[in-house]
């Protein structure tokens, strides 16, 4: 048996990009604010935030869009965390000092483990549009260090 979905219902299940709302970060980062990155919730929870498609997925979706020379720097999350690289390019970086890294084009992919300190920055001269996935209905709180902060803006 399928489940049958209206036009109606439907309707409220589309996110057009041009009437998204930019995710508040600082409902959810202590300590950071996003230099040259946007993200805008798609599915899903990011801090107080209210997603463009509401009701339960089981994980959360948004897409940020990072400026050239910039990103995210090392931070955490109690949840595995996957990237898709939509266009542009983006260096992955990991660890303890973020000595591992890895640079990814369009449509390349990365999954980050639970608790892996993980962060990105846009190594290309055009603005990188990134999907994320995170497991889970919430982002929850992610802490970035005060330091490596000012360092990834540096």
């Amino acid at each position: 048996m399928s489940t049958q979905a209206s036009n109606a219902d439907m309707s409220q299940r589309v996110a057009r990009f041009g009437d998204l709302k930019p995710i508040d970060y600082s409902s959810f980062i202590k300590n950071y604010k996003p230099d040259g990155t946007q993200g805008y919730a798609l599915v899903g929870r990011a801090g107080k935030t209210i997603p463009a498609i509401a009701g339960e997925h089981g994980f959360t979706m948004a897409v940020n869009k990072v400026s050239p020379g910039k990103g995210a720097p090392l931070h955490s999350h109690p949840k595995p965390e996957v990237f898709v690289v939509l266009s542009g390019q983006c260096s992955f970086f990991w660890g303890d000092e973020g000595k591992n890294e890895v640079t990814l084009g369009q449509w390349d992919t990365i999954s980050f483990p639970a608790g892996t300190k993980e962060g990105f920055l846009n190594v290309g001269q055009e603005e990188a549009v990134l999907l994320v996935v995170l497991t889970g209905s919430e982002i929850g709180e992610v802490t970035f260090d005060k330091s490596t902060a000012q360092e990834a803006r540096a």
